[in-house]
C-alpha cells in the first residue's frame, strides 16, 4: 500500500478540525458524552487505517490528499507561507483475515451510529474520522497505535474459535 505523505498543510487541516471539535467541549461543561461522537469517528478511522487495501484502506489514504489540498490552501491564504513540507509517514501493518472482520464490523458500527445521530453528532463523527485518519498517516500516531492490528487479529481469532466451537466442550 502506498502511504500518502502528509504535508504540514494537511496536518494544519486536521488540527483545525480537531480544535473545532474540542473547543465547544472545553468551553462548555466538559462532559465526556460531548466527545463520544468524535471518538467514534476516530475509532472507525483507526480500524480503517489498519486495512491494507480495499475500500476502507483507499478512503484512509484519500484523507491525506484531501487534508493536504485544503490545509495547504488555508496555510497559504492565512499565513502566506508554503505548507507543503512533507512529514514522516507511518502506517498500521499486520492486519490478518480475522482482524479484517473485526475492523469492518467496527467501521460498520460507526456507520450505524452516524445514521442514527443528529446533525451535530454526524458532524462530530465525520470530524473524528477525518482527524483520526489524517493523524494515522503520521509516523508518530501510527507508531503509537502499532498494537491495534494485533488486537484486531486477536479479537477476530477469538470470534473464529468460538464460531468453530474451539474450546466450547
Amino acid at each position: 500500500m502506498n502511504t500518502t505523505a502528509l504535508t504540514a498543510g494537511g496536518l494544519l487541516a486536521a488540527l483545525l478540525v480537531l480544535v473545532a471539535n474540542l473547543h465547544p467541549w472545553y468551553t462548555g461543561g466538559r462532559e465526556m458524552r460531548q466527545l463520544a461522537a468524535f471518538g467514534k469517528g476516530a475509532l472507525g478511522a483507526a480500524c480503517a487505517a489498519a486495512c491494507p487495501g480495499g475500500a476502507l484502506g483507499w478512503i484512509h489514504q484519500r484523507s491525506g490528499s484531501v487534508a493536504n489540498g485544503s490545509g495547504e490552501s488555508v496555510g497559504a491564504a492565512a499565513a502566506g507561507t508554503d505548507t507543503g513540507t512533507r512529514l514522516a509517514t507511518g502506517q498500521l501493518v499486520g492486519l490478518g483475515m480475522t482482524g479484517a472482520i473485526v475492523a469492518v464490523l467496527a467501521v460498520f458500527l460507526v456507520y450505524l451510529s452516524y445514521k442514527s445521530a443528529g446533525k451535530a453528532d454526524r458532524r462530530r463523527i465525520t470530524g473524528g474520522a477525518f482527524v483520526g485518519s489524517v493523524f494515522l498517516l503520521t509516523a508518530g500516531v501510527a507508531g503509537a497505535l502499532a498494537w491495534l492490528p494485533g488486537l484486531l487479529n486477536g479479537i477476530g481469532d477469538a470470534i473464529m474459535a468460538a464460531a468453530q466451537g474451539t474450546g466450547v466442550l
